[in-house]
């Protein structure tokens, strides 16, 4: 399965007789980012926001504590966090359409496997499975190939990649009801099946560089008489970085340090909406459309912030999404019965800063360090960045094995955002530092 490039050209020949190619009727690198943009919807909905509702399930049918069934969302952070240097690198190197077939075939097995155990042992192994596929099923992966393709649309781009892993927030409240209706173990099952009907076929559309088909990011026309090399005329020399010389850079580490303290928050909110909401008398069938509604309502973050992105100053932006973080924990601290009002500001606030964050991240690091290595950087980034998503749900169900309540660990979660508006504030601009031997023209 998979579109043909075809290339049609009614220019006129160079001198050597070759006729430069025509852009196709649609640019490829929108199909492209369409197929990313499903397999994410789905993975995203059935596996990493799906997890809150089959949480509760597995509590009561084995009586572990709440720290204990968050440790498994940690896994699966940890492992995508280890692995997103190398998964970086593999893209960069051969392109990302062999390594999501792969991925989603452990994936569909992953969930076999989960639906038969019977063992803390036996779910942190699953659990393990499963997060060793979507190592190559994450945003990373996705918001690599828009950068491959597009330059001049890179942060509009990124936020139509990045959205497909928030609108899998929509399938959330059909994956609590299937699992209510038949069982968590049923479920699981069904949803490994689906994973590979519906994604396998998908992963097939997916290519890696323009450049390899004849043609040029955003669909240019190649003016040269051929196709260029790996950054391409589009792209500027000055900024095309290598992963070591992006490593020593300060503006790294502001970066990826200022992103590891928000995802903390944010993964830790993904895994324990819905057992917070229950806490303060929300019912499940409201608390699932609560959780599904975050990573939805973030859909607005990451259009509004990556149409923004390429008009306005990135580096304000990313400080604007870490505000919005922040406001959108003090509401949940607030939150108590008879409060769920708060709610709203919540959503508004929070949803907003994630999807704006993960728009922005991706357009920052294209703008900073260039294409040629941008998904080993990329990944490189997300490995600290995963660091977060591994603290944040323990941390949470700590507090709520020792306390009882959720809102003293939200409101210190709203706190943290201080520390990455901060860093945001003080990363230096990209014309300071370039690498070694490149000289800016």
């Amino acid at each position: 399965m998979g579109f043909r490039l075809r290339r049609t050209s009614s220019a006129h020949p160079d001198r050597s007789g070759w006729y430069p190619p025509a852009p196709p009727r649609v640019f490829y690198g929108w199909w492209v980012i369409a197929a990313g943009l499903f397999i994410a919807l789905y993975t995203a909905g059935a596996i990493i926001f799906g997890f809150t509702a089959v949480f509760e399930p597995i509590v009561r049918e084995f009586g572990w504590p709440y720290a204990q069934v968050s440790l498994a969302a940690s896994l699966l952070g940890m492992e995508t966090g280890l692995l997103a240097p190398l998964v970086g690198f593999l893209v960069d190197r051969w392109g990302a359409r062999r390594w999501l077939f792969l991925g989603l075939t452990i994936v569909g097995l992953g969930l076999m496997l989960l639906s038969q155990i019977t063992s803390l042992a036996g779910f942190y192994g699953a659990s393990f499975l499963i997060s060793l596929g979507m190592s190559v099923c994450s945003t990373s992966v996705f918001l690599t190939a828009a950068a491959n393709w597009f330059r001049k649309r890179i942060a509009l781009t990124s936020g139509i990649a990045a959205s497909g892993f928030a609108l899998g927030g929509t399938i959330v409240p059909a994956v609590a009801a299937l699992i209510d209706r038949s069982g968590w173990r049923t479920a699981m099952v069904v949803l490994g099946v689906a994973t590979w009907v519906i994604c396998l076929p998908l992963s097939l559309v997916i290519r890696h560089r323009p450049e390899q088909h004849g043609l040029l990011p955003d669909g240019d026309l190649n003016q040269a008489g051929g196709a260029a090399g790996n950054s391409g005329p589009g792209d500027s020399p000055d900024t095309d970085y290598s992963a070591g010389q992006a490593l020593r850079t300060r503006a790294f580490w502001h970066i990826a340090l200022a992103f590891m303290f928000q995802m903390l928050v944010i993964n830790a909110v993904v895994v324990h909406v819905m057992p917070f909401l229950s806490s303060v008398g929300v019912s499940r069938a409201a608390a699932s459309l609560v959780a599904s509604a975050t990573p939805v309502a973030s859909v607005l973050g990451r259009l509004t912030f990556g149409w923004l992105g390429d008009r306005l100053h990135k580096r304000r932006l990313m400080a604007a999404c870490f505000i919005f973080t922040g406001l959108g924990m003090a509401s949940f601290g607030y939150m108590a019965d008879g409060t769920a009002w708060l709610v709203a500001p919540f959503l508004l606030f929070f949803s907003t800063g994630w999807g704006g964050g993960v728009t922005i991240r991706a357009a920052l690091l294209r703008e900073y360090f260039g294409r040629k290595s941008f998904g080993t950087i990329l990944g490189f980034t997300m490995g600290i960045v995963m660091l977060g998503n591994l603290a944040g749900p323990p941390l949470a169900g700590w507090a709520f094995d020792r306390w009882s309540d959720y809102r003293g660990i939200w409101l210190a979660f709203a706190g943290l955002a201080i520390v990455s508006v901060v860093l945001a504030a003080t990363t230096p601009p990209n014309a300071i530092e370039r690498p070694p031997g490149k000289a800016k023209t």
